[in-house]
C-alpha cells in the first residue's frame, strides 16, 4: 500500500520487495521441511522451531536481507542503474524497520546494521498478543481504507464520463 499505489503491477512489485527479505531467508528451509517431514510439517505451523535446528545458511540469508546497509547499497545501485529510485524497493527497507521492534534476542533479533554492526534490539516478539492483533488491526483499517478510497474514486471517474 505504502510503494505501490501506482498499478496493479507497481502494488505486487512492492509487495514482492516487501515479503522477499523473510521468504528469502526461509523460504528454501521451510519448502526442505516440507519435504523431508511431509504432512507432519503442517502440524508444527505456529510453532518456533528449536534454533539448533535451523541451518546456519538461513541465519547467513537473513543477515543479508534484513540489513539496512545492504538494502541501501542494493537500492542506490539500481537508482543508479534505472538513472531513477526504484520506489516500490522501498517496501523491503519498510519490512526491516518494522520487524526491528518486533523481535527479541530470544529468536532471530533484525540484524538491521550488518555487516557494519552486530547492534539488534531487544524487541517485543511479533507473536505477543498485543503487537500481533494491533498489526492485524492496523492492516484490516488500511487496506479498508485504500480500496474504499480507490472505489470512490473509480465511481467519481465513472459519473463524470
Amino acid at each position: 500500500i505504502a510503494f505501490g499505489r501506482r498499478s496493479r503491477k507497481s502494488y505486487w512489485t512492492a509487495v514482492a520487495f516487501g515479503v522477499a527479505p523473510d521468504v528469502l531467508a526461509f523460504g528454501p528451509f521451510m519448502v526442505q521441511r516440507l519435504i523431508s517431514h511431509g504432512t507432519k510439517f503442517f502440524s508444527h505451523l505456529g510453532h518456533k522451531p528449536e534454533l539448533s535446528s535451523i541451518p546456519h545458511y538461513v541465519h547467513a540469508v537473513y543477515n543479508v536481507t534484513h540489513s539496512l546497509v545492504v538494502f541501501a547499497i542494493v537500492f542506490a545501485l539500481v537508482w543508479a542503474i534505472r538513472k531513477k529510485p526504484l520506489m516500490e524497493m522501498l517496501a523491503w527497507g519498510l519490512h526491516v524497520c518494522m520487524d526491528i521492534p518486533v523481535h527479541s534476542f530470544k529468536f532471530f533479533p533484525t540484524p538491521f546494521l550488518w555487516p557494519v554492526s552486530h547492534f539488534e534490539v531487544n524487541g517485543v516478539p511479533w507473536s505477543n498478543p498485543y503487537i500481533f492483533f494491533t498489526d492485524w488491526g492496523l492492516l484490516i483499517v488500511v487496506y479498508t481504507w485504500y480500496f474504499y478510497r480507490k472505489r470512490r474514486a473509480k465511481a467519481a471517474a465513472r459519473a463524470r464520463n
